[in-house]
């Protein structure tokens, strides 16, 4: 999809609270040791400092990026803008409102349980 057809944010559907996911966690080795480590941190500053040393910087933008869009996209902010604000591609922005409204349910349930912290 180009940039210039990028559909708005409102076009598709968001799903439910409470709504089952539409897409499966995959599985990958490490990925519950992973979070299981996740799930040790107690705060917000032991979460920073974990993903530090686990992510490089360009990791740790890009999943900033990734969560930026998709607050703006539950904002239902358009994908153009979107894109300038974060900034990044409408091609991510899209990818990100794909997984958001599609996906296994962690956007969503983040997006629920952050609410306006952070913001």
């Amino acid at each position: 999809m180009s940039e210039a057809t990028a559909p708005d944010a409102a076009a598709a559907p968001v799903l439910p609270a409470g709504a089952p996911p539409e897409h499966a966690v995959e599985p990958v080795a490490g990925l519950d040791e992973l979070a299981e480590a996740f799930l040790t941190m107690r705060t917000r500053d032991e979460a920073k400092r974990f993903l530090r040393d686990l992510c490089t910087l360009a990791e740790l933008e890009a999943l900033s990026h990734r969560w930026q869009t998709a607050r703006l996209v539950d904002e239902g902010l358009s994908y153009q803008e979107i894109a300038q604000r974060v900034p990044t591609s409408t091609a991510t922005v899209t990818r990100v409102a794909q997984w958001v409204r599609h996906g296994a349910g962690g956007y969503r349930l983040a997006l629920e349980r952050a609410g306006g912290e952070g913001r």
